[in-house]
């Protein structure tokens, strides 16, 4: 009985895989519906600047309000020190773990609960690709992205049996803000950075067409396939296209 069940899943699991890619072509070549924002409220933390404040706008030209029962929550806030874990300040490590990691878990306890009673929300996290893939020089980044980054994971899972709450993280490639300004890239002009408006732009329409993962630009989903496949080969190869973070002044930031 055992080795029919066995079977049964050997059989259907590449079945499965096939339908799953089948799923994601069709998505990619059909267009999708996207939801009306007019009756949300949406709350950005660290929309100050860079990212934060191109989002706001975007939000803003769909209808977005901001005032009242909070129904978007995009948490964007994050600070990176660019040091080696030795050089690295105590409280400083504290402080990039409490703001970019355990600042989700507070604000989502704070404004989820309101979600699910109204049926309706949307959670989003500006993460990063080096939550996949960590380069040198920003260790403390790198851990919270990736802890942030299976915070998001487990969330949307969760919430799968929740109808009406849905989850967005965004997964951008070195963005052009003051933030990074100390981010060196291996093929600068074959991988430039990116526009802080053009991944609010993506943002915007990922949360109107309810999508979970968002890698920018698309050619980074290659990126992260190779260290997958070839894990101890690739990561030379791997550390010399990423490049690394370099901080002359000691920069702190925020997203």
């Amino acid at each position: 009985m055992m080795d029919t069940k066995l079977l049964g899943c050997v059989v259907l699991f590449p079945i499965q895989i096939l339908f799953c890619i089948l799923k994601a072509t069709v998505r990619l070549l059909v267009p999708l519906k996207r939801k009306d924002l007019v009756a949300d409220v949406v709350l950005i933390t660290g929309g100050g600047r860079g990212i934060g404040r191109h989002l706001a706008k975007e939000f803003a030209k769909q209808g977005a309000r901001k005032v009242g029962d909070v129904t978007i929550l995009v948490n964007n806030a994050a600070v990176v020190h660019g040091k080696t874990l030795m050089k690295s300040d105590d409280d400083a490590l504290l402080k990039t773990q409490h703001i970019n990691t355990l600042g989700q878990f507070w604000t989502m306890k704070a404004f989820l609960p309101r979600m699910l009673e109204l049926c309706h929300g949307h959670v989003v996290c500006i993460n990063s690709i080096l939550s996949l893939s960590s380069i040198p020089g920003a260790i403390d980044y790198c851990t919270s992205k990736a802890s942030a980054y299976a915070f998001m994971e487990s969330l949307t899972l969760g919430l799968l049996d929740c109808p009406g709450v849905d989850c967005t993280t965004v997964l951008p490639f070195h963005t052009d803000t003051e933030m990074f300004q100390g981010m060196r890239v291996r093929f600068p002009h074959l991988f430039p950075p990116l526009h802080p408006e053009v991944v609010a732009q993506r943002t915007v329409d990922a949360v109107r067409t309810n999508t979970a993962f968002v890698v920018l630009p698309w050619t980074m989903h290659l990126l992260v396939i190779l260290k997958s496949l070839l894990p101890q080969c690739a990561l030379e190869e791997i550390h010399k296209f990423a490049g690394s973070y370099t901080c002359m002044n000691t920069f702190k930031g925020r997203t």
